[in-house]
């Protein structure tokens, strides 16, 4: 749970004696192992807002451990994985200080190390280049997230049970 700017230097340590340097493998595990703390956190506090009655309702009529987390829970939690996972795709995207850091070579830059290189010249800005890469990082993000929007609503479990 710790910034990714207070541990720069770890991370830097690190790859140095993983010789994991200039490595996108590097990159990515720290992409992953970074998100998992918070993910799990907030998964956790999203799980105490569904109604335990509701759990122990469909416990009464006979289902199982398993029936009750798939039928009963997930669907009300999907809203906020929904919500991670779109956080986890966009992250990695917008990232620049990490990866700026970690990777030095050109031909395992990230997008936005990439596109920074085109307006980091004063004397040669690309502009043009920026903005059109610029864009086209934006699509996939706003694919992803039209495909979740159904999964984005909020107040599911309001009317869950009887207050």
């Amino acid at each position: 749970m710790v910034p990714t700017m207070a541990a720069l230097t770890a991370f830097f340590v690190m790859a140095l004696m993983l010789n994991a340097l200039n490595q996108p493998w590097f990159l990515i595990l720290l992409y992953v192992g970074g998100g998992i703390p918070m993910n799990a956190w907030l998964m956790k506090g999203y799980f105490d807002t569904v109604p335990i009655s509701l759990d122990e309702s469909a416990k009464l009529d006979g289902a199982g451990h398993f029936r009750r987390f798939w039928q009963i829970v997930l669907p009300l939690v999907r809203p906020m994985i929904a919500v991670q996972a779109l956080w986890a795709f966009m992250g990695p995207f917008g990232d620049y200080i990490l990866s700026s850091f970690l990777l030095r070579e050109k031909e395992v830059y990230t997008v936005a190390v990439g596109l920074q290189t085109f307006v980091s010249n004063v004397k040669n800005l690309k502009v043009a280049y920026f903005s059109a890469g610029a864009i086209l990082i934006a699509l996939p993000i706003c694919i992803l997230f039209f495909f979740l929007q159904k999964n984005f609503v909020s107040g599911l479990t309001s009317g869950g049970d009887k207050g």
